[in-house]
């Protein structure tokens, strides 16, 4: 039997929205902060009035069926392909890579770093090319924004995270959803603009699916995501103008990023990526005033920045 004690602690992976380390160091308090860290609307879809059976009850199935086939309807999925709701897009990250034996897996970067370390915990081998038995495609990808094309995703176990593609509906690759072997991925966090709620989706291949329904177990979606995520996966009109507003601003951040002197190196419509001189610097500058930005640690000049909510475009210029 492995002896874990003598095994070295886990270390913590970059991310964003690490708002108390920047709180550490420049003071202030969370609701001083503006948060560009991340790529949630900044808008959030409304919640629904929850009363007491939302809270105190075990979560219904008639409730995740509807859930399911809101789903369905909303991002158009294939008969063939199967629906999973789940506490959050990364807790299926995390589940993946059990799918199948370890052996060889691509993941091309930069990306979002999840992927590669949940299939390293499971004993497989990471590799930006070369063919490879699983093959993980962020699209549009993250931090860049790159588009995915369907004739470069054909490895017997495919992954397809599509967690910010609710911006640009028309690129999303769902059809692929029919193929054996492919699971897609979709986040309610980013476009709805409500992470703390942890609800996701895998979408695919009726078999793997199956499997990850079992390993997640019952009751795995809270009865307020149940309701929240099947009410706004049927409001298209809030999500076409939230489309709009978020185009508008990206373009809105653009200008005012580019004016300042940095260049645009990719982005959606969540979050816009820059090249900068010295991205620590930016960052620590904007810091100074409690805007808290994303830098990566493989780039000394890659910076990322979120949507700023209405009342922070002021702020956000005043600090550059």
């Amino acid at each position: 039997m492995h002896d874990l004690s003598h095994d070295p602690a886990p270390q913590p992976r970059d991310h964003g929205g690490n708002l108390s380390a920047a709180m550490a160091e420049f003071g202030g308090t969370r609701s001083g902060w503006i948060d560009l860290s991340t790529g949630i609307n900044p808008q959030p879809y409304p919640l629904p009035d929850f009363d007491a059976s939302d809270w105190g009850a075990l979560p219904d199935a008639d409730a995740l069926e509807d859930l399911e086939r809101a789903a369905r309807a909303f991002w158009k999925i294939p008969e063939e392909a199967a629906v999973l709701a789940a506490p959050g897009a990364s807790a299926l990250i995390a589940a993946i890579p059990a799918l199948a034996e370890p052996r060889w897996v691509q993941i091309s970067k930069p990306t979002y770093n999840e992927h590669a370390a949940a299939f390293e915990a499971r004993g497989w081998i990471v590799r930006v090319h070369g063919p490879a038995e699983a093959k993980v495609a962020v699209h549009p990808n993250n931090p860049d924004g790159r588009l995915w094309e369907e004739g470069k995703l054909s490895a017997p176990l495919t992954i397809i995270d599509e967690s910010f593609c609710d911006i640009c509906p028309d690129q999303s690759l769902i059809h692929m959803a029919a193929r054996p072997g492919v699971v897609m991925l979709k986040s309610f966090g980013k476009f709805w603009g409500l992470a703390g709620l942890r609800l996701g989706f895998a979408i695919g291949d009726p078999n793997l699916i199956a499997q990850l329904s079992t390993w997640q177990g019952p009751w795995a979606v809270s009865g307020p995501a149940l309701r929240t995520g099947a009410r706004a996966l049927q409001d298209h009109t809030w999500a076409e103008a939230s489309r709009n507003r978020l185009h508008q601003d990206a373009t809105r951040l653009d200008k005012l990023m580019l004016a300042k002197g940095a260049e645009l190196a990719g982005g959606t419509g969540l979050f816009r990526l820059y090249e900068v001189d010295d991205a620590a610097t930016w960052q620590r500058n904007l810091a100074r005033s409690h805007i808290w930005s994303r830098i990566f640690p493989y780039s000394r000049t890659f910076l990322r920045l979120g949507l700023p909510p209405a009342d922070g475009w002021d702020r956000l210029e005043a600090a550059l």
